[in-house]
């Protein structure tokens, strides 16, 4: 087990329970979030708590960061008590937020300025992964730091990758995302031309599962589907962020994604329909009715 001090900044969906899980086999924890009151069932768990991101990685040898979007890691490592005026040689961050790779390469240049060193490590996984320690953790940046967090990536996640230089995992993020949305965009569009053609959706989905379109995610989201209830595993206004930075980078590299931008189109009027904070399957609510 390590002896070093962790530092984990963002406490959502996914933060809080990466946290718990290192709480759990007794790693110390210092946690800190723009909203106080999420740090509370962490502190009652054994973590400290900073008050500001400063702070906190002035009491860690390694911070974790998992935050909303772009501009919410960039906010919180440029912004006042942000990282930036803590960081200094010795100590290292590890972003784990979903971003574009020109984000993730300039918090990589901020913080080894500052002596500092930094890996990109986004996550292939949602809530329920993230509670059982199953996610995937996709690297990039300083593969050193990346070899020293193997036991706290093994407590956190299933499996991880280290893809090479900073960039390439908020790209391989990025593919990953923006292949499951489109997926699900057709996944939901099936269980709405099931429905309106008189079919049992329950019987699609059984006919999905014995052949070769078989998969969890279709196995884990029909039900959902079904019932029309979708209580947040990945945001649906996060999954539409992603689809977004998906699509931007195809066009920055000049590959045409004209599936994915359909996809997108269903999962921005999800969002504007007022879904954004239901689970991505929540989809289904646009894809059933004419736009």
């Amino acid at each position: 087990m390590s002896t070093g001090s962790f530092g984990f900044l963002g406490l959502g969906i996914m933060g809080t329970p990466m946290a718990k899980n290192l709480l759990a086999k007794g790693f110390s924890v210092t946690v800190w979030n723009r909203d106080s009151a999420k740090c509370a069932s962490l502190v009652e768990a054994g973590a400290k708590q900073a008050s500001s991101a400063a702070e906190c990685v002035e009491a860690s040898s390694i911070t974790f960061a998992m935050l909303a979007d772009p501009a919410a890691a960039s906010a919180v490592v440029f912004g006042p008590k942000g990282v930036l005026e803590a960081m200094t040689a010795g100590k290292s961050y590890v972003d784990v937020s979903t971003v574009d790779d020109e984000t993730a390469l300039k918090i990589g240049e901020a913080i080894t300025a500052k002596g500092g060193r930094f890996l990109e490590a986004p996550v292939s996984g949602s809530k329920g992964p993230a509670e059982q320690g199953q996610l995937i953790f996709l690297c990039a940046g300083d593969e050193t730091l990346y070899s020293e967090i193997t036991p706290q990536l093994d407590v956190m996640g299933k499996k991880s990758f280290f893809l090479g230089a900073v960039g390439a995992g908020a790209r391989m993020k990025l593919v990953v995302n923006m292949t499951m949305g489109s997926m699900m965009g057709a996944f939901c569009e099936g269980m709405a031309l099931a429905e309106k053609s008189g079919l049992e959706q329950s019987q699609l989905l059984e006919v999905l599962d014995l052949g070769a379109m078989a998969n969890p995610m279709f196995k884990l989201k029909g039900p959902s589907v079904m019932k029309r209830a979708f209580p947040p595993a990945f945001p649906l206004k996060h999954a539409q962020k992603d689809m977004r930075l998906a699509l931007a980078l195809g066009d920055q590299l000049g590959q045409p994604l004209p599936v994915s931008a359909t996809a997108n189109e269903a999962y921005i009027r999800a969002k504007g329909a007022g879904h954004g904070d239901s689970d991505f399957a929540a989809v289904y609510e646009a894809v059933q009715t004419k736009p």
